[in-house]
C-alpha cells in the first residue's frame, strides 16, 4: 500500500514563479489495486511516480509506503549511463540482497540484448534502455510496481511479451501505471486518477476516469 498524506510539490519557473504538480494530495493506492494515472503532458504524471518511488522528496506532507516499491520504470535516473548493464544490475542485486548472476540471466532472457549487456547504458538505444529497465524491474520481486509509459515502448512483439509479463506478476503485486493509451489502461487497471493543475482526483472505475479525460482534453475516448 502506498498513502499520500497531504502531500505538495511544485517547482520554480523560468519567469521566477512556482508551477504545482501537488497540492496537498492526500490519497491511498491499496494492496493489490492496478491504478491508472492519466493527466496532460506537463502534469507531472512523472514527478508524481518519482515521489512515490522516494527519488524525489515532497516539498510537504508525507508518503507512506508498505511493501517493497519499484523503482519508475522509465525512468532513466535509476541507472548509471556509464556503467554497464550488467555492472548496473550487479549493483541493484547488492541493493535488494539478491544472485547478481541470477539477476543477469534474467534480464538477458526476457530483453535478448546480450553483447549489449557489457557495454555502457548511455550507447543504449531508447528502445534497448526502455528494454533493460523493464527487464531489471521484472527480476525484483516488487509488491507495487511504477511504470511510466514504458509498455508502450519498443516493437510490437516486446509489447505483448511486455504486457504479458506484467500480467503474471500483477496477480501477486499493485500497479501505479502512468500511460496516455487508454486500450493499456483497460487492459491493466482496475481504476483511476486523473492529475491535472495540481489535483489527483480519484474515480472508481476506468471508464469514469477515461471519460472525464476526454472531456477535460476534448476529444473523444479511444
Amino acid at each position: 500500500m502506498v498513502i499520500l498524506d497531504g502531500v505538495s510539490k511544485s517547482y520554480r519557473t523560468a519567469d521566477g514563479g512556482r508551477r504545482a504538480i501537488l497540492r496537498d494530495a492526500t490519497m491511498a493506492f491499496p494492496a493489490g489495486l492496478k491504478v491508472g494515472v492519466l493527466g496532460p503532458n506537463g502534469a507531472g504524471k512523472s514527478t508524481l511516480l518519482r515521489l512515490i518511488a522516494g527519488t524525489e522528496p515532497p516539498d510537504t506532507g508525507r508518503i507512506h509506503r508498505h511493501g517493497r516499491v519499484s523503482f519508475p520504470m522509465g525512468f532513466s535516473g535509476t541507472f548509471h549511463p556509464q556503467l554497464s548493464g550488467r555492472e548496473n544490475l550487479q549493483f541493484l542485486a547488492r541493493i535488494y540482497g539478491l544472485d547478481a548472476a541470477a539477476m543477469v540471466r534474467s534480464v538477458i532472457e526476457f530483453t535478448e540484448l546480450t553483447v549489449e549487456m557489457d557495454a555502457p547504458l548511455e550507447h543504449y538505444s531508447s528502445g534497448m534502455m526502455a528494454k533493460f529497465a523493464f527487464g531489471a524491474s521484472l527480476a525484483i520481486d516488487f509488491d507495487v510496481y511504477l511504470v511510466d509509459e514504458i509498455t508502450e515502448v519498443g516493437d510490437a512483439r516486446f509489447r505483448a511479451r511486455s504486457v504479458a509479463a506484467f500480467r503474471d506478476r500483477l496477480r501477486h503485486a499493485s500497479l501505479i501505471l502512468v500511460s496516455h493509451n487508454s486500450q493499456t489502461i483497460r487492459s491493466l487497471c482496475d481504476c483511476c486518477a486523473i492529475l491535472s493543475d495540481g489535483a489527483l482526483i480519484a474515480f472508481d472505475t476506468v471508464d469514469e476516469a477515461l471519460d472525464r479525460y476526454a472531456e477535460m482534453m476534448g476529444v473523444a475516448d479511444a
